[in-house]
């Protein structure tokens, strides 16, 4: 059994499709900040926690289900994911991450519930501990900061 000393935690960040045009796409609904920052700001927040963190970024879906599904094997605690565009679309992600039985927090850079019909829909909400979004690249940070805390 882990401890609950947060210096013990493995969290992973999966970030979906497209997100690694964040700060040039659509800057006026997804913001400015570049996956790079966010990346950046969250391995000092895991660092300053003694915190192990992995993060991954891709427009494949089939990469993103074998690193999840990775992740039961490999000491994982948390996971926190932004699907993107996946999020109302991909069953077979939605099944990868339950199947892990690993506690997560779904992200959105926007408020997905104001957007189009077809966005409001997510597979993952009713599976997730939480949901964050419309908040920005500040969503990551919060899911971190609750995962690096989580018993």
């Amino acid at each position: 059994m882990k401890s609950s000393n947060i210096s013990s935690k493995h969290i992973l960040v999966i970030h979906g499709p497209n997100l690694n045009l964040l700060g040039k796409r659509e800057p006026e609904i997804y913001g400015k900040t570049t996956l790079n920052d966010i990346n950046k700001k969250l391995h000092e927040m895991a660092d300053a926690a003694k915190a192990k963190l992995d993060v991954l970024q891709s427009n494949s879906e089939g990469i993103l289900i074998d690193r999840i599904q990775l992740a039961m094997q490999d000491g994982t605690d948390f996971i926190i994911i932004n699907p993107a565009g996946l999020t109302h679309t991909s069953i077979t992600l939605r099944d990868a991450i339950a199947a892990t039985g690993l506690p997560f927090i779904e992200i959105h850079l926007s408020n997905i519930y104001a957007r189009e019909p077809y966005r409001q829909k997510s597979f993952f909400s009713d599976l997730a501990i939480g949901v964050i979004s419309g908040l920005g690249a500040k969503g990551y940070e919060l899911a971190l900061q609750y995962a690096l805390t989580k018993q």
